[in-house]
């Protein structure tokens, strides 16, 4: 295992390329210090030691929802407890509130829901603009721009073309799960295809949107369903250049209908990070979504490859519905605490990762 690592180090420092079977390898070590040295290693090339965050707030501006992948505990029908849809009212208020406390990014996805027009989702993205114009727009993963196309029948294109009129300004890397036909069809047979997800990233890329990319671990995938889940990933990258951040999701099991599912443990949680920075040599950034990991995993994962540790999120709520135990929010300075005791420097960005202040 030793001369495996050795060749390993030797690409990282030359900058080379790691293979699939190199990944898997990886999957299947135990040598957790090994893959974060190198991983450390392969990070501080690019971003040194400063670690971003930004001050952001989640809107989920409705749980209805025609799909029921069996990972998700957020999506409700419409005569569901529980179910609601927020007024136009209400979101605005939380937009302004969020401006007010000094954010920069709105981070805005919700349910498929059955009975709202596509014209909801232009009035709410030209309203939040009007009343709040110094917040970036991130909305809508690559899931609810497909079924804003089957809703009003135009193409990818247009309906991107016409949110970004509207106030688009990017898009999270939601709906991604695991890209693999295998996975999918047990835990969301309902959702779009991985290569349809690929496609409408791809669109979205094209049209001068960046977005970022997930993968949902931790539940029924095998090791080399996550690396063909990465490979796609890079494929795409190399072809557009238009990922900013890979968000590795630890799966939280409460309250679905994953048979057997138990979640992430610890060390998995920081080999898939730390794989994750090794593999995707085409992303910069690579982040801890502490909502789903933890405070503790996510801030030793900085340790690990990790360059992004998300923002303040406030309200999050798809993760919290599954069991997460984390805050509901962090403080500017509880994130900068958390990434000064990991050694590191603190640098706020915002959605775009210009920088904006390095404390």
């Amino acid at each position: 295992m030793s001369r495996f690592f050795d060749n390993l180090r030797r690409k990282v420092e030359a900058g080379e390329r790691i293979d699939d079977a190199e990944a898997l390898g990886l999957f299947e070590s135990r040598d957790l210090l090994a893959i974060g040295e190198l991983a450390a290693l392969a990070n501080r090339r690019v971003n040194g030691d400063r670690v971003y965050f930004n001050v952001n707030r989640h809107i989920n501006y409705t749980n209805i929802c025609v799909n029921r992948c069996t990972f998700c505990a957020f999506s409700k029908g419409v005569e569901d407890d529980g179910c609601y849809t927020l007024a136009l009212g209400d979101i605005l208020a939380k937009a302004a509130e969020a401006a007010a406390g000094g954010a920069t990014e709105l981070h805005m996805v919700g349910g498929l829901h059955p009975e709202l027009p596509f014209d909801f989702y232009l009035e709410m993205l030209a309203a939040i603009r009007a009343d709040s114009p110094s917040l970036h727009i991130k909305a809508f993963t690559a899931v609810e721009i497909d079924y804003f196309a089957k809703l009003t029948g135009q193409s990818i294109e247009r309906v991107l073309g016409e949110l970004k009129e509207a106030g688009l300004g990017s898009m999270p890397g939601g709906g991604a799960e695991i890209l693999g036909a295998r996975v999918r069809e047990q835990i969301c047979p309902e959702k779009i295809s991985g290569e349809r997800w690929l496609e409408v990233i791809a669109c979205a890329h094209r049209s001068g949107l960046r977005t970022n990319a997930t993968m949902l671990f931790g539940h029924i995938e095998a090791a080399a369903d996550r690396v063909d889940h990465l490979h796609r990933l890079r494929a795409l990258q190399d072809e557009t250049g238009g990922f900013q951040a890979f968000i590795p999701l630890a799966f939280q099991p409460d309250n679905t209908r994953v048979p057997g599912a138990t979640g992430v443990g610890g060390v998995d949680a920081l080999k898939t990070l730390a794989i994750s920075r090794l593999y995707l040599d085409n992303f910069r950034h690579v982040k801890a979504y502490w909502i789903m990991l933890g405070l503790k995993i996510a801030q030793v994962s900085l340790c690990f490859g990790v360059n992004d540790l998300d923002g303040t999120v406030v309200e999050e709520k798809i993760g919290h519905d599954a069991g997460a135990d984390s805050p509901q929010n962090l403080s500017k300075e509880d994130l900068c605490e958390l990434i000064r005791k990991a050694g590191k420097v603190p640098v706020e960005r915002d959605t775009l990762y210009n920088e904006l202040k390095t404390y």
